[in-house]
């Protein structure tokens, strides 16, 4: 068996040989954000390149992130990831519960279609990739534009709106406090044009005893038809594969919130589940997703 095991690291390897890695830059509403790009050794216009977009304060250099990446390389797809900036200049890592949160769920849109004009300058063929809240942020890039701007999208494990509404209805449960009268006061403060006024609050997103600015809370914790990523999806007109893990227990209604769209729209939705996954899809699962994203590809040339 060892011999077996090998031959398969050897046959990677050489798969590999020719591929390149390259750091880049992009300079977006006076801050620098990072991205990976992987390109196969057959890299030229034709090319699929896929940009991708990581989850809920994650980054670029996360292990689902790299692990697909890497896998599509060896499939022939190039990937490039890119680390939101949350507000921050050079962010690297993830993001530090103890800094200040300011930043809103819509500035993805604008860095996400940064990236993607970047992509379409190397391949004409260009996807959108998201992971988790990534997914309905690529989603959000998707629909806020009447022309396409990129050939399919992959939504990965993405939010749903049945997720987004639990964490709002636990949050007394989580943090030991209402949400309401936080909400309220961060509404009143937008609306009087004080929306970088700092609150202290006892949580926000995953962070306890956090600084947030009231147009940050007010965006991730208020009312929002946005974070009903099928809906969205239901908007746009490129094709659109999500891949649903089985034993996802972050977002574990991603089958059920797709389903119908699936069933529906002559196939320009395409659900697809992985057997024995998690919501991060570690290890071998990161070949099964490369998989089904060749395959996407296939289908749409």
């Amino acid at each position: 068996m060892r011999w077996l095991v090998g031959l398969i690291a050897l046959l990677a390897l050489a798969t590999s040989a020719g591929a390149a890695e390259q750091e880049l830059e992009l300079s977006l509403d006076g801050r620098t954000t990072l991205a990976t790009l992987r390109t196969p050794s057959s890299m030229g216009p034709d090319t699929p390149l896929v940009v991708m977009t990581h989850g809920t304060l994650a980054h670029k250099d996360m292990e689902v992130i790299q692990g697909i990446a890497k896998a599509l390389e060896q499939r022939g797809i190039a990937s490039l990831a890119h680390t939101l900036s949350l507000g921050l200049d050079r962010r690297k890592g993830m993001y530090d519960c103890a800094a200040r949160h300011d930043y809103v769920v819509e500035d993805a849109i604008a860095e996400i279609g940064a990236w993607v004009a970047r992509a379409r300058g190397m391949s004409r063929l260009v996807l959108a990739f998201g992971h988790s809240r990534g997914g309905n942020q690529v989603a959000r890039y998707l629909a806020a534009g009447e022309t396409p701007p990129v050939a399919g999208a992959v939504l990965l494990a993405p939010v749903t709106a049945k997720v987004e509404a639990d964490l709002r209805a636990s949050y007394a449960q989580t943090y030991g406090k209402p949400l309401e009268p936080l909400l309220e006061l961060a509404t009143k403060s937008i609306s009087a044009g004080r929306g970088g006024e700092w609150m202290d609050v006892p949580g926000f997103i995953y962070c306890r005893n956090a600084m947030v600015t009231a147009r940050a809370l007010a965006s991730f914790y208020g009312p929002d038809a946005g974070q009903d990523t099928a809906a969205l999806v239901a908007r746009v007109k490129p094709p659109v594969l999500v891949l649903v893990a089985a034993k996802d227990t972050v977002v574990p209604d991603v089958a059920a919130s797709f389903a119908s769209l699936a069933g529906s729209g002559g196939g320009r939705v395409q659900l697809d589940e992985i057997e024995d996954a998690d919501h991060f899809f570690r290890d071998l699962f990161a070949d099964d997703v490369a998989d089904r994203i060749a395959e996407f590809i296939k289908r749409m040339r």
